[in-house]
């Protein structure tokens, strides 16, 4: 069977109306993009990067993809639409238990029923996979363009780990760092793709031979032919860095942002977060005696720390005349965010009343188990027992108790209109997505405690465009109000796309329309079939129970929580001990000074057992190991 996909693979067969892929999710070893370090990546059919998508608006898209790890796997289209199937939406424990070792699954994307064009991405949404490679962009294609412009590109950036996710998340969560540090990537990439086919490294140069052809950072460059004008779709696809664009020399103009088609917007400097996507019309220049510099520099103030190693402004270029050298004007004075509350889209989209507010307010705080996770309202997200969509499928006219969902669910009533109120308490930017939907963001405040209309202004009811996108950033101590209409019966996250901040707990689910979305479709039995394969419930409530004991969740372990301020019966076993051994040592101090001695050998005692307390504290908190 394995071959027989591979051989579809290299055929990618189009169909009328729908273009079908063959993918096996496949360890590749010794991959090293930035060619610093070869390490075990995930990419497909055997190679990596995984293959770019080349789509028309008017197709539908079917991916074949078959596990060939040894963890489930999920595929993420990110943002699209699904409607009302939110099952192949790829969100583990939201959408699907995922797809188990050895098996398949057809992940059916409807782009010409959702009335989608524009830059994409596909990336695994189970177990970290996409940060150890799992991703790729897509692009569709409308019947016409709104913009003329001779060619394009697809500009890809991301982040990069030497080590794999699962040790990076091992080490995030724990004891032994109850800060929150997230692990710092060990460098960046920036590739290009065209017609789906990912562009080849400069010739004369001699990059590692797994990835051979595709050239990275320096070794790749966008070729660019005098009075053109050129589209760059720019995809962020890392796990953690948000990247400041720009390319020396050239005039920029943002045309597009996820998915979104805007007026035509001058921009210096673009600001690409997390999962965000931008397109960008750039016109060449007229003199090819020089080629010009890329630059996609890292935002290492997310960073809490920048290692002497790490190299965070990657370049890439820009060449008329390959024999010419590449003009480097260094870099800029100050770095700033794209605004865009301001841009327009070209598509209008009236503003509706709001009829409910959800305010989330995030946070971050070291739990009662010692790990620092993160909250919205003090609630860190934990993944049900069941995938959510598979509770508002199964529990009938329970459905739409929110209860059933878990503590940081959401019931939502069909086409109900309503704002997600987001406030930033953290030091950090958050990038936040929205599956299933586009919204609206139709509030920025600079300072969302503030009394001060300037700082934190109400909302302007009377806006008739308000911007929509998927992926909205939220700077620290910042806070935004996002219009969301519920058209899309289903089961949606809501959360942040640092892969960190979502293994931390940073989410909610929205549970939206359930008898609506019990009444249009039925969800595929081969997916209960896998969920029984790794032996995870598939109907009742979040921890598996039926309609019967529909709020009863035991079985499903929630939390860390919070640590409770005041005494509690291990604080005071602790301070009584404090207070007995200082008591101890001043009596001894006492007795000392009346002429009182000890002992070598109770000395040697006293030495051994307090070397052995150290080794057990050491133990305990990850930071001394006994030796053998």
């Amino acid at each position: 069977m394995r071959s027989a996909l591979a051989l579809l693979a290299a055929i990618s067969p189009v169909l009328a109306g729908v273009q079908e892929v063959w993918w096996n999710i496949t360890y590749v070893l010794n991959a090293n993009p930035d060619g610093l370090q070869p390490r075990r990546v995930i990419g497909i059919n055997g190679t990596w990067p995984p293959p770019a998508v080349d789509i028309q608006s008017t197709d539908d898209l079917l991916v074949h993809a078959y596990n060939s790890l040894d963890q489930p796997m999920t595929l993420h289209h990110h943002g699209m639409f699904f409607n009302s199937t939110s099952w192949m939406d790829g969100a583990l424990a939201i959408s699907q238990c995922g797809v188990p070792p050895g098996q398949s699954f057809d992940y059916t994307v409807p782009i010409s029923s959702n009335g989608q064009w524009g830059t994409y991405w596909v990336h695994s949404h189970a177990g970290g996979q996409y940060v150890d490679g799992l991703r790729a962009p897509v692009v569709i294609h409308p019947p016409q363009e709104k913009y003329q412009y001779d060619e394009e590109f697809t500009v890809v950036l991301g982040d990069w780990y030497h080590d794999e996710h699962a040790v990076l998340l091992k080490q995030f969560i724990s004891i032994a760092n109850p800060g929150g540090a997230e692990p710092v990537p060990n460098s960046a990439l920036i590739y290009f793709a065209q017609n789906a086919t990912y562009l080849g490294p400069i010739s004369g140069t001699h990059p590692d031979s797994v990835t051979a052809a595709v050239g990275f950072n320096d070794n790749a460059t966008l070729p660019f032919q005098p009075g053109k004008t050129y589209r760059l779709r720019v995809v962020n696809t890392s796990a953690f860095a948000m990247f400041y664009f720009w390319i020396d020399g050239h005039d920029m103009r943002i045309i597009e942002a996820d998915g979104t088609d805007v007026e035509e917007s001058p921009i210096d400097l673009l600001t690409v977060t997390v999962a965000q996507r931008y397109s960008i019309l750039v016109t060449a220049r007229n003199d090819t005696s020089q080629n010009w510099m890329i630059h996609a520099n890292m935002d290492t103030d997310m960073f809490d720390t920048v290692p002497l190693t790490l190299n965070p402004n990657i370049t890439s270029s820009v060449t008329y005349d390959s024999s010419n050298s590449v003009t480097d004007l260094g870099t800029i004075d100050a770095y700033s965010d794209v605004d865009d509350i301001a841009l327009v889209p070209l598509v209008v989209e009236p503003m509706l009343p709001s009829t409910r507010t959800i305010p989330l307010t995030l946070s971050f705080d070291t739990m009662d188990d010692g790990t620092n996770r993160a909250m919205f309202n003090g609630q860190t997200f934990v993944s049900p027992l069941v995938p959510t969509v598979m509770s508002e499928m199964s529990l009938g006219a329970n459905a739409t108790v929110a209860q059933a969902y878990g503590p940081f669910s959401f019931v939502l009533n069909h086409l109900e209109v309503f704002d997600i109120l987001l406030q930033n308490s953290d030091t950090g930017k958050h990038p936040f997505h929205l599956h299933g939907h586009k919204f609206q963001i139709v509030q920025r405040s600079l300072d969302y405690t503030s009394s001060d209309p300037t700082l934190n202004p109400p909302i302007n009811e009377s806006q008739t465009n308000p911007m929509r996108r998927d992926t909205v950033q939220l700077p620290a101590g910042e806070g935004v109000v996002l219009r969301v209409v519920a058209d899309n019966p289903g089961a949606w996250i809501f959360h942040c796309h640092i892969e960190w901040h979502l293994e931390a707990g940073l989410a909610v689910t929205l549970i939206e329309a359930p008898l609506q979305a019990q009444e249009r479709n039925a969800i595929p039995d081969v997916m209960f079939q896998q969920c029984a394969a790794l032996g995870m419930p598939s109907s009742g409530n979040a921890a598996g129970h039926p309609t019967s004991d529909l709020l009863d969740l035991s079985g499903w372990t929630l939390g860390p929580f919070q640590q409770v301020l005041g005494w509690r019966p291990k604080g005071i076993v602790a301070m009584t001990g404090c207070v007995l051994t200082a008591v101890i040592g001043m009596l001894t101090v006492t007795w000392y000074s009346l002429g009182g001695h000890i002992s070598e050998e109770e000395m040697e005692h006293e030495v051994r057992m307090q070397q052995e307390a150290k080794l057990r504290r050491g133990k305990f908190f990850g930071l001394i190991k006994p030796k053998n």
